[in-house]
């Protein structure tokens, strides 16, 4: 695959091909065949884990060690109003540059990029050092519980390690490669219920309104300083996202009140820490209460080494361009990767359009894509 117009199309074909199946999260629509289809050919075991209704995909070439990973998901979130789309969501459409559908940034362009940019690998050699890896989920976009976290259980139960793994969700904010992530912030969630007395807003003093009782807890959650952050960590980050109250009358007070609220958080912070930390603010009033506590992932980096150098590299020689370093937005696979102590960073696409109606990706940076992931390939990989 040499011939450059050859590969530029190939990835192009292999994109359209992955949009048009409606992998709507957890459902998969076929894509990790096609996607194995690819990988068989370039002598890559393929092995199908699949978990309940999410499916995954893990592929290996070589026995030996280091153990380079592609990581990535096939499934995408709901597209919304499709009367709000200029086109058919599924339907890849191009428009000057810009090829429009659902999973195009997030993160279809990525894994297209990455088959092709190990076909041009294997093109002119054989084999190389160590092994590669290919880590494909269809459950990041949902609960992600059967998915990567399961997969990575299995690994280690069976006694494969992962060195370095590049995760190719869309990292970058206005051009390919300006950013790319060397970790993420721990997610830890809070659903609580406040116990009162339901009664008449005329006589309080026979009632007890949770509502009352929560206000002063609630202002003593925001005015509290949870940390400063740290060199790679904004300060941790509270939020309420749902209050609720209320009789269903104008003239009674409620006996119960329930909300959610959500910590982002840094390595300042272990998630049972955190935990003592609220239920010590909750305890200093006189408040009866209860919190079911939800952990979506604890924070994860990877610090300086090996793997960065060889990415940053890899985006200035291809793309012209030194990324920033960045541990900012939501969470991602990375954080059930990290942890059996590997070396994680993401490199995708421009994220602007992600999740929004008119998703879309410019096709140079696929393109470019392919060359800088080749690259990282190539300087890991080869001796």
């Amino acid at each position: 695959m040499s011939n450059e117009e050859t590969w530029r199309q190939s990835v192009t074909e292999l994109l359209e091909a992955l949009i048009r199946r409606e992998s709507i999260t957890p459902d998969d629509a076929g894509c990790q065949a096609l996607l194995a289809e690819r990988l068989e050919r370039l002598g890559f075991g393929c092995e199908s884990m699949p978990f309940n209704d999410v499916t995954n995909l893990w592929a290996r070439r070589g026995d030996e060690a280091p153990v380079f990973c592609f990581a990535g998901h096939t499934d995408v979130v709901p597209t919304g109003p499709v009367d709000r789309w200029d086109t058919d969501p599924f339907e890849p459409t191009l428009r000057g540059d810009m090829l429009y559908g659902r999973g195009a940034a997030d993160m279809k362009a990525s894994l297209a990029a990455m088959i092709v940019a190990l076909e041009r690998f294997f093109d002119d050699r054989d084999d190389c050092r160590g092994s590669i890896a290919l880590l494909i989920t269809s459950d990041e976009e949902g609960r992600a519980r059967d998915g990567t976290l399961r997969v990575v259980e299995a690994l280690r139960a069976r006694g494969e390690q992962i060195d370095w793994c590049v995760i190719g969700e869309p990292s970058s904010k206005t051009a390919l490669g300006d950013m790319i992530r060397i970790g993420r912030r721990g997610s830890l969630s809070a659903m609580l219920r406040v116990h009162g007395v339901q009664g008449h807003v005329a006589y309080p003093q026979l009632a007890d309104n949770p509502i009352r009782r929560f206000a002063p807890v609630l202002s003593s959650l925001h005015a509290e300083t949870w940390d400063e952050g740290n060199d790679y960590f904004p300060p941790t980050s509270f939020q309420v996202v749902n209050v609720q109250a209320g009789a269903g009358a104008p003239n009674v007070t409620p006996g119960e009140l329930s909300a959610r609220f959500n910590f982002r958080y840094c390595t300042e912070w272990h998630h049972e820490e955190l935990r003592r930390r609220v239920h010590a603010i909750f305890d200093a009033h006189d408040i009866d209460y209860e919190i079911d506590w939800h952990l979506s992932g604890e924070p994860f980096l990877t610090e300086p080494g090996v793997l960065i150098d060889t990415v940053v590299e890899s985006v200035g020689a291809i793309a012209g361009r030194t990324p920033e370093l960045s541990t900012g937005g939501g969470t991602s696979d990375g954080r059930f990767i990290s942890p059996a102590g590997v070396d994680v960073v993401e490199l995708g696409p421009v994220n602007a359009s992600i999740h929004k109606v008119n998703e879309h990706v410019r096709l140079a940076d696929v393109h470019e894509l392919v060359l800088i992931y080749e690259r990282i390939l190539e300087r890991l990989l080869v001796s």
